[in-house]
Order: structure tokens, then C-alpha cells, then sequence
């Protein structure tokens, strides 16, 4: 692979990152929450999944920046506190935060996401090595997207996948640890609200 090739490639991958963040801080609901959460107190987070993306596609089919979002998923990786009286505290630290902005916040220590996956989804998983690796597992390769703010301000990005299905309006199964009925039932989800998205089948 030539060194072109590469510099290319990267090229069109921070092009990609820079219309991402454009359209993020066109939204005030992302906007604020990337803001509020560097006060937060944690370090290892992402704002990310569906709010993310259905920022996105709003943005492409023009909708209302806010429409269809149901909630805000807020993850961190914390593996030394792995009780749930813990994560709950960090909960109720950013449910105080966002108080006055009405919105429904879904917290999670992806550290600890496996002692109650089965119980949720029927099945087993490992536990995540990193915050980055639980990502890495999120249901869909356009979901699969976590964001925060950098001191300046800048936006830092992870996204496993690219950016090529987000921007291309594209569900793609992610079958690395969800069922195909999990996809399914999203995706039908999903079509109510944007129906020009492309579902790719399972």
C-alpha cells in the first residue's frame, strides 16, 4: 500500500471527523451535553450510540436535530469499582448535572456490563478490557461511535467502523456479540423514524 494511498486515507478520515463535529455543535442538545460533561468529574467516557448517530442523520435528512433521540448514552470504563452502588452515584452525579436540561440520561460503567448482560439479554459476555472494547461491540457499524470534548475543546472521536456508513445512511449488523432479533428489532425501530435509511440484512 502506497505512502499516497495512506495519506489519502487519513486525509478523508479527518475531513470525515471535522463534518462529524460541525454537525454536533450545530445541535444545542449535543452541544451542551459534550460541554457539561467535561465537568463531570470522569476522564474515560464517551457520549456516543444512537444520540450520535441520530444527530447524523438528522442533520442529512433534514429533520429537527433533536428528533427521534430518545435518550443520551453516557458510557465510562471504571474497573476498580464494579458495584452497582458505585455506578450509581456516578448516575445520580450526572443526573444532577443535566437536571435542567430535561433529558433522559442512560448511564453505564461498561466495566461491569457483563454481571448483568445475561440477565438483560439472555446470554453471557466477557468483560470488556477497555472502554474503547466495549465500543467495539455496540450493535451496528454506524452506532458504534463514542465523542467527548478535549481540553481545548477539540473534539476527540472513536469510532471503530469509520465513518463511510454514518455518513452513507447505512445500517450494517456489528454481529461481533448482538442476535440477529436484537438487530432486527432496531432496525424496524429505526425505519419508522428514517425511512430512507439502507437496512442491510443480517
Amino acid at each position: 500500500m502506497s505512502d499516497d494511498f495512506l495519506d489519502g486515507y487519513n486525509k478523508d478520515i479527518l475531513l470525515q471527523i471535522k463534518i462529524l463535529e460541525s454537525i454536533l455543535n450545530s445541535s444545542e442538545l449535543i452541544r451542551e451535553v459534550l460541554k457539561r460533561a467535561k465537568l463531570s468529574g470522569l476522564n474515560n467516557y464517551y457520549i456516543g450510540a444512537g444520540c450520535i448517530t441520530q444527530t447524523v442523520w438528522n442533520y442529512i435528512f433534514h429533520k429537527p436535530f433533536n428528533y427521534g433521540i430518545k435518550d443520551i448514552d453516557f458510557v465510562y470504563f471504571d474497573n476498580v469499582n464494579l458495584d452497582y452502588e458505585a455506578e450509581n452515584k456516578v448516575i445520580t452525579s450526572l443526573k444532577e448535572l443535566y437536571a435542567d436540561m430535561k433529558i433522559q440520561l442512560d448511564v453505564k460503567n461498561q466495566a461491569r456490563v457483563h454481571r448483568w448482560y445475561k440477565e438483560h439479554f439472555g446470554y453471557d459476555i466477557l468483560p470488556y478490557k477497555s472502554l474503547e472494547a466495549a465500543v467495539n461491540t455496540w450493535p451496528t457499524t454506524a452506532t458504534a461511535i463514542g465523542v467527548r470534548k478535549n481540553e481545548d475543546d477539540s473534539l476527540r472521536v472513536y469510532a471503530p467502523f469509520g465513518f463511510n456508513d454514518l455518513f452513507g445512511k447505512i445500517v450494517r449488523p456489528n454481529k461481533v456479540q448482538i442476535t440477529e432479533d436484537i438487530y432486527r428489532s432496531k432496525t424496524l425501530r429505526w425505519l419508522e423514524k428514517w425511512p430512507e435509511l439502507s437496512i442491510i440484512p443480517w
